[in-house]
């Protein structure tokens, strides 16, 4: 839970020499088949590094069997951390549990599915360690669906116009942090779906690296549903003055389209003396209801988040922890 996380926070005590350099938080979701690959491929590329290390996976709640798989890696190599969260909490509150967890001087963010190579830590992590606050990773070579890259476009434009930051991949969780950027910002990651574009909006530094991307091993959690509440989500959170802009955008359509039927109507009416007023009128009125129906989405948005600020509830319970 985020309170209880303060003494997670406490472990990072100063001058502790037993302290990793680097920590990789990795969140899972029914990944029993891959996670001994992931483990494996993980330590290979960190033990390359020669700095100490730990690897903090987080379960979200699995119910493949991936717990059991963690505990056996752990009892192999206690540089494999295992947190297991009592149901699917969601990828970014399972990512928050990871992080206030990480010791490391520098925290590297991946999936647990692969599409994030390993091999690729150490490029961020010397990014890190030159200077920038951020290494954020692009993946210059997507390996998915039009689907799911059309998506990942609008919402990666729509971060950058909010955040004024202007990088390409908003959406990669494979990142690499210095800690001094991201323990400002522990109380609200986890309820942004964007940590980078948190972090960054705080005005940390930030360079691009360029990551491999493979194949997606089974099909996307990313429904067209979920698609559209992450967008929602993206204009709820960074946009400064969303409802703002909604109505003037629902007064600019109704306007401009009360003039277009307007004319055409004159026109008609003036031509074949019989103007269709039905069509047209429906055709208003859906266009109409379909904005109005886009804000109260926004609104609900932002009725959603008072009401966990007030519930104050934890983003996520523990069940058990190696």
């Amino acid at each position: 839970m985020e309170r209880a996380d303060t003494a997670a926070a406490a472990e990072r005590a100063p001058g502790d020499a037993s302290r990793p350099h680097v920590s990789v938080v990795v969140t899972l979701f029914n990944e029993a088949e891959t996670v001994d690959e992931l483990v494996r491929r993980s330590v290979a590329a960190l033990d390359g590094l020669h700095r100490p290390y730990e690897l903090v996976v987080v379960d979200d709640g699995s119910t493949d069997g991936t717990f059991a798989a963690l505990e056996r890696l752990h009892a192999a190599d206690p540089r494999v951390r295992a947190v297991r969260l009592k149901r699917n909490f969601g990828q970014h509150p399972a990512m928050h549990a990871g992080i206030v967890r990480a010791r490391g001087e520098v925290v590297v963010t991946m999936d647990g599915d692969l599409q994030n190579p390993p091999e690729d830590i150490p490029r961020l992590v010397e990014a890190v360690e030159a200077g920038w606050d951020v290494a954020s990773g692009r993946r210059a070579v997507r390996e998915d669906t039009w689907g799911r890259t059309l998506p990942s476009r609008l919402i990666n434009g729509m971060l950058r116009r909010f955040t004024g930051v202007p990088i390409a991949d908003f959406g990669c969780a494979f990142n690499a942090y210095r800690r001094g950027a991201l323990e400002p910002m522990l109380g609200a990651i986890g309820r942004q779906k964007f940590t980078k574009a948190l972090v960054l909006s705080a005005g940390a530094s930030v360079v691009e690296v360029d990551v491999g991307h493979a194949p997606r091993r089974g099909a996307s959690r990313y429904s067209p549903l979920r698609l559209t509440r992450v967008a929602l989500h993206v204009l709820a959170g960074f946009w400064p003055q969303p409802i703002q802009w909604a109505g003037v955008l629902l007064g600019v359509v109704c306007t401009l389209a009360a003039l277009a039927l307007g004319a055409y109507g004159i026109a008609y009416w003036i031509d074949e003396a019989n103007f269709p007023g039905p069509l047209f009128a429906g055709t208003g009125i859906l266009v109409v209801l379909g904005v109005q129906g886009f804000i109260l989405a926004l609104v609900g948005e932002h009725l959603v988040r008072i009401q966990r600020v007030v519930e104050d509830r934890p983003l996520y319970t523990i069940e058990r922890e190696l």
